[in-house]
């Protein structure tokens, strides 16, 4: 049989919801990866509820849980504490994303599963982390990006932080998940023993600290990270500058410094001593940027601008908003921007999945479930339990289901 993805036949059990669970767990449907999801009654995951709704469906639901396989059960519930177990004795991968000790109480924590399935792989996702001091705590991804020192540097350098309008850290620790899943999957294969991931939205966060960690403490806290607007404050030029129309982003580095001085047809500036150097030109910014803005804004359109720049291979965008993003060609063309058709929303746009294989280079046909919709796929076809035994389950309140 043709393999239809690459982690086709791999079997996940997933107790994740909300977004940094469900992230990994999409990617891993979108390769191939046999998910159920295992969904709280009465309710199931509190993110069928977010907007955009209609006729109680939820887009933002169905965005990260298409390709799974839904099981909602009453999990506090004996019967459902065995039909679970028997679930982890044939999976590859328990996934979970309650606050640490969660699990544990529902029967589940790693000493048991381990113990159940010696090969498979546990990821616990959290906040904050299995251990520290900060583990108790209860949080979300703009909770551990303000413990992070991620908030403290984003906005006007006169006003309160700001918050970036995206699931930056919830989607890049889903990300990190997913692919510390993958390497404890190979050495499953390598080992025949599985283990234990903790992976937590503030160390997901704290990675993506570039310059400001290494600089403040290599520098002895000489320099000390700041917000700074528009513009970097350690790197000129890069930020946003006001063009003909718009906003234009522009990030010129070393050699492309004196090809946009050229390109501005200010050669002087090369090895003008207040621009010569990169902290040269953070000390004089605001002067640069009364240079940069007043040559833009010679042109007629951004685009002229961005051309100028583009053709001595300067770095130069604009600044979309999320509607001239959803329509851009380039989007479209590589799939970045994915229209999907739902069963009750109908066709909408997603962002696309970023990963790609040369040998997976076709997308799967993937749906997200209705609330419990696989309940008697999931106890039939892979535990053995009968039509009454399921039935009788239905009739208890062990076992729900719903169509939205």
């Amino acid at each position: 049989m043709t393999q239809k993805h690459i982690l086709d036949g791999y079997k996940i059990i997933d107790f994740t919801q909300y977004l940094a669970g469900p992230s990994a767990t999409r990617l891993m449907a979108e390769m191939g990866a046999d998910i159920v999801k295992v969904e709280v009654a009465p309710h199931g995951d509190p993110s069928r509820s977010f907007p955009f709704r209609a006729n109680k469906r939820s887009a933002y639901f169905v965005q990260q849980n298409r390709g799974k396989k839904s099981l909602c059960l009453d999990v506090k519930n004996e019967k459902s504490k065995a039909v679970l177990t028997e679930l982890i004795k044939q999976c590859d991968v328990l996934i979970e994303n309650f606050a640490p000790g969660v699990i544990g109480r529902l029967g589940f924590d790693w000493e048991t599963v381990h113990k159940l399935n010696p090969k498979l792989v546990m990821c616990s996702m959290s906040a904050f982390g299995q251990t520290g001091p900060l583990s108790h705590l209860p949080g979300f991804d703009y909770i551990a990006q303000a413990y992070a020192g991620v908030t403290s540097v984003i906005g006007e350098p006169d006003k309160p932080p700001s918050l970036p309008m995206l699931g930056i850290g919830d989607v890049t620790t889903g990300v990190h998940a997913c692919g510390a899943l993958g390497y404890a999957l190979l050495d499953v294969h390598r080992t025949g023993e599985g283990q234990l991931l903790d992976i937590s939205l503030l160390d997901c966060y704290f990675h993506q600290h570039e310059i400001n960690v290494q600089a403040y403490s290599a520098s002895k806290g000489k320099i000390v990270p700041r917000r700074s607007g528009s513009h970097h404050y350690a790197v000129a030029p890069t930020g946003i500058f006001q063009g003909p129309e718009g906003y234009i982003m522009i990030l010129a580095l070393l050699h492309q410094w004196p090809e946009m001085c050229k390109a501005m047809g200010r050669e002087d500036m090369i090895k003008d001593p207040k621009f010569a150097s990169n902290d040269a030109r953070v000390e004089n910014l605001q002067e640069l940027i009364k240079v940069i803005e007043g040559w833009l804004q010679s042109f007629d359109t951004d685009e002229a601008a961005m051309a100028a720049l583009q053709a001595v291979r300067v770095p130069v965008a604009p600044i979309l908003t999320i509607p001239q993003a959803v329509a851009h060609p380039h989007h479209r063309q590589r799939g970045t921007i994915r229209k999907i058709s739902d069963r009750i929303l109908g066709e909408f746009d997603i962002p696309g999945v970023p990963l790609r294989y040369s040998n997976f280079p076709d997308l799967l046909p993937l749906d997200a479930p209705f609330l419990g919709e696989q309940n008697r796929e999931i106890l039939g076809e892979w535990l053995g339990y009968s039509s009454e035994q399921i039935e009788a389950m239905e009739s208890d309140g062990i076992l729900i289901n719903a169509q939205h």
